[in-house]
C-alpha cells in the first residue's frame, strides 16, 4: 500500500511540475514504475472521469482544488488517450485540459460537421460540389485547417499554459 502512495505522490509531483518522467525523485519509486502507473490510470481512462467530476461539482467541491493538477494530467494523458479527450474536455469547457491554445488543436466535431456537410453536398452531384468549392474554397480550406489543427505546437507554447 505505501508504494502506491509513493507511486500518486510521485505523479502528483510530476503533475505540479514541468519536468520529464526521467526526472521524478527516487523517494518516490523508479521514473518508469511511476510513468507506468500513469499510463494505466490514464488507460483506464480516470482523467477523463475527473473531468468530468470537475464539471458537474459545485465550485465550492474540494476537488476543485485539484483542478490544476487534473488539467495537467489531462495534457499528458492526450498523447496516450488522443482525441477522445480533447473532444471531452471541449465539450465540457475544461480549457485548461487542452495541450495548448484551442486554436491551435484539432477540433474534432467542427471536423465531423464539414465531413458530413461535405458528404451531402457531394450526394447532390458534381456540379454541385464544384461551384460549393469556387464560391466558398477559401472559407472551406481555412475551416478544414482549423478542424485538423496544427501538426506541431511548440514546446513553448505548451508549457505557458497553466
Amino acid at each position: 500500500m505505501g508504494d502506491l502512495r509513493h507511486r500518486m505522490d510521485g505523479m502528483l509531483w510530476l503533475l505540479t511540475t514541468d519536468a520529464p518522467w526521467r526526472e521524478v525523485p527516487r523517494d518516490y519509486g523508479q521514473a518508469g514504475t511511476v510513468a507506468r502507473h500513469f499510463r494505466r490510470l490514464t488507460q483506464a481512462g480516470v482523467w477523463e472521469r475527473l473531468l468530468q467530476a470537475l464539471h458537474d461539482f459545485s465550485p465550492r467541491h474540494p476537488l476543485q482544488g485539484l483542478r490544476r493538477v487534473i488539467h495537467r494530467a489531462a495534457r499528458r494523458a492526450y498523447r496516450i488517450r488522443g482525441l477522445r479527450i480533447l473532444v471531452l474536455a471541449r465539450r465540457l469547457g475544461q480549457t485548461g485540459a487542452l495541450p495548448g491554445p484551442s486554436w491551435l488543436l484539432p477540433d474534432p466535431d467542427l471536423s465531423k460537421t464539414l465531413f458530413d456537410w461535405q458528404r451531402r453536398e457531394s450526394e447532390k452531384g458534381l456540379g454541385s460540389l464544384l461551384r460549393l468549392v469556387r464560391d466558398w474554397g477559401r472559407t472551406l480550406r481555412n475551416l478544414l485547417t482549423l478542424a485538423g489543427g496544427r501538426a506541431l505546437i511548440p514546446r513553448a507554447v505548451r508549457l505557458a499554459m497553466p
